[in-house]
């Protein structure tokens, strides 16, 4: 177990971090626009889920595949926009729905959820991230590495539920707000489709840095 010292700095660290927008702040918050707040909270849900994944791999060293083998990382990048391209293909084919996730069917939430996992498992840039980032506070003298790296990525997520937690009752009264107007018509799915776009973009012309 990390010491106290060593979880308040990582914890300063993973504040910092989640404050700074990035894409999975994008795309929560056009989630939350679009489908309500509970469809933000589903999208973080899955993320934080990825996010454990890419903990589990760095401890287990899977990660540094993406280092030592520079077609994996490419090919995991590629397989990540293309899935991205899908989903916001689908976005736009998708009927005009002005429904909050809320009142969905289980089926939907499961999608939203597992939508944010995938996303999230296809972007081996987070990887290299915590595999950059957490071996800087992890010590083999305080106990067993995996469990050290699983209280690191609670705390990540817990720290980035709070902070994305402000970003979708934001995002979710900006669209109370605007639907006093009443309908939305399709400029929701414009919008959830122009940040999986933006986003596919975004990680298929990116390098490993």
């Amino acid at each position: 177990m990390p010491d106290l010292s060593t979880l308040l700095l990582f914890s300063a660290a993973s504040l910092a971090l989640t404050a700074t927008p990035g894409p999975d702040m994008l795309l929560i918050a056009s989630r939350s626009v679009s489908q309500g707040k509970l469809a933000g909270l589903l999208t973080y849900a899955g993320i934080a889920a990825g996010c454990y994944c890419h903990a589990l791999m760095v401890a287990f060293g899977l990660a540094q595949l993406f280092l030592l083998v520079p077609a994996a990382f490419d090919i995991v990048r590629f397989a990540g926009a293309a899935y991205l391209l899908y989903l916001a293909w689908q976005t736009l084919r998708s009927k005009p729905d002005n429904s909050a996730a809320v009142a969905a069917p289980r089926k939907r939430k499961r999608r939203i959820f597992s939508e944010g996992l995938i996303t999230n498992l296809l972007n081996p840039k987070m990887a290299l991230f915590m595999l950059a980032l957490f071996p800087q506070f992890l010590k083999p003298e305080a106990g067993s590495v995996v469990m050290q790296t699983m209280v690191l990525v609670t705390i990540l997520n817990v720290i980035g539920l709070l902070v994305n937690g402000v970003v979708i009752i934001a995002s979710g009264t900006l669209r109370q707000r605007l639907s006093k107007g009443g309908s939305f018509g399709r400029w929701p799915q414009y919008l959830l489709a122009g940040v999986f776009t933006g986003l596919a973009v975004r990680l298929a012309f990116s390098g490993r840095n």
